[in-house]
């Protein structure tokens, strides 16, 4: 009865019909004195009659009556454009539906009403609420199941519900809110505590979307920073350093690339520094795809240098295969780039097999990296190669047949290794 005869006075005055006011003002009195009667009915310490309250109770609704007079204007008064929401109101009798749904309206928000458990749950999961008034008892559903169920459901778990429960069902408010609630309210309804509840709620909402914003961004910078580490390091190495590992491994069983263009130094000098950065890196992104797309582990450019290798970090059995898939596709590469040079390149590659050393050595612009006898003889295998050959070492040959042919070189005195026969990889049979 007040919060209508409230709005109806609200509304006279809006339309400015001056003489249903004083009527309206009495309505108000006397539901405000029918309210007090009941607050004394209930208040089981006192004996007397209804009608006649004590003096003290008299004194303490007239102050009260004349804070509420004081603070009346708030509860008329919108809220700020930041604070406002989109609340979902759900009760399964129309008068608190409608009483409710014109109270948040005249603050600002925007309302939406469900006349029951299972149609506000599937308005949830159609519509991105900011906040739910829920009543506490409702037929087909309580409100204590309804927050059970938005509470297993990972889509509106998060959604900021407040109760509305009875006097007598506000143990059952207190397990809602042990389930989850954010807050509740008892009816009748008081506007004001309504409002400033519903207004603490709505922070709530704006401080979690600005937490999971945060937490947004930082997953994206996180990710761009694994992005740009797995252009250094390769994953099970990240991996192994996060737990606080030394990278220092030994693998019996790879194959080592290296290339290197034919009088690149005499080009450096005669093209502007700008034009050997771009061709450079035209030619080397090219190979860097390429490494990608056959598991080929890219360890570092040395100049016009280009060093690879296949079966590290994760061992494979056609460490030689892919490796000599790697040197024919740069070839290949090489070949589609040249015409688009001034001048056109040319470029040796060795291949090597064997054993090799991987790890990480310092802590300040660190690098995996390979070390051992199969590193340099790919390197040396590369200076005594032709242009736009590939070079391979004995080991490297006895593993590619009988699936690529290979073209003896004969027998070459090889720094490190004494008298061996190489050979060139002509390409695949």
């Amino acid at each position: 009865m007040l919060g209508y005869t409230e709005m109806l006075l609200e509304d006279a005055e809006d339309a400015n019909a001056m003489q249903l006011i004083p009527d309206i003002r009495k309505l108000i009195k006397a539901a405000e004195a029918i309210v007090a009667e009941i607050e004394v009915v209930v208040d089981f310490s006192f004996t007397g009659a209804p009608t006649e309250a004590p003096s003290e109770l008299t004194e303490a609704m007239a102050t009260a009556k004349r804070i509420l007079d004081d603070i009346q204007p708030t509860m008329s008064e919108g809220v700020e454009a930041g604070e406002r929401g989109h609340i979902l109101v759900v009760d399964d009798i129309d008068v608190n539906r409608d009483l409710l749904a014109r109270q948040l309206s005249r603050q600002g928000h925007r309302v939406s009403i469900a006349e029951g458990g299972h149609q506000a749950l599937a308005m949830m999961r159609q519509t991105n609420f900011d906040l739910v008034l829920l009543d506490l008892m409702m037929p087909e559903i309580s409100g204590l199941e309804v927050l059970k169920i938005m509470k297993a459901d990972d889509q509106l778990r998060d959604l900021s519900v407040i109760v509305i429960s009875a006097l007598e069902e506000q143990d059952s408010a207190i397990r809602c809110i042990e389930a989850g609630a954010e807050d509740f309210l008892t009816k009748p309804i008081n506007p004001i505590l309504m409002r400033a509840r519903i207004l603490a709620g709505l922070d709530k909402v704006r401080i979690r979307h600005l937490e999971n914003d945060y937490r947004n961004d930082l997953e994206g910078e996180k990710k761009k920073f694994e992005a740009l580490l797995l252009n250094i390091l390769p994953r099970p190495i990240i991996d192994r350093l996060a737990a606080g590992e030394t990278i220092a491994d030994t693998f019996d069983h790879v194959t080592v690339l290296f290339s290197d263009f034919v009088g690149f130094t005499r080009l450096s000098r005669t093209y502007p520094p700008a034009r050997v950065v771009a061709t450079l890196n035209q030619i080397f992104s090219e190979f860097d795809a390429l490494a990608i797309r056959l598991g080929i582990e890219k360890i570092k450019t040395i100049g016009d240098g280009y060093l690879a290798v296949s079966g590290i970090p994760i061992p494979t059995d056609n460490h030689a295969e892919t490796c000599a898939e790697m040197a024919i596709g740069m070839l290949e590469i090489l070949r589609r780039l040249n015409p688009s040079f001034d001048e056109p390149l040319q470029m040796r590659l060795g291949l090597a097999s064997g054993p090799v050393i991987a790890g990480i050595i310092g802590s300040h612009k660190f690098a995996f990296d390979i070390w051992g006898d199969t590193v340099n003889m790919a390197a040396r295998h590369e200076s005594f190669s032709d242009p736009n050959r590939i070079h391979v070492a004995l080991e490297t040959a006895a593993l590619l047949e009988p699936a690529y042919r290979l073209e003896s070189r004969g027998i070459l005195n090889i720094r490190g290794r004494g008298q061996v026969e190489t050979f060139f990889l002509n390409g695949k049979r």
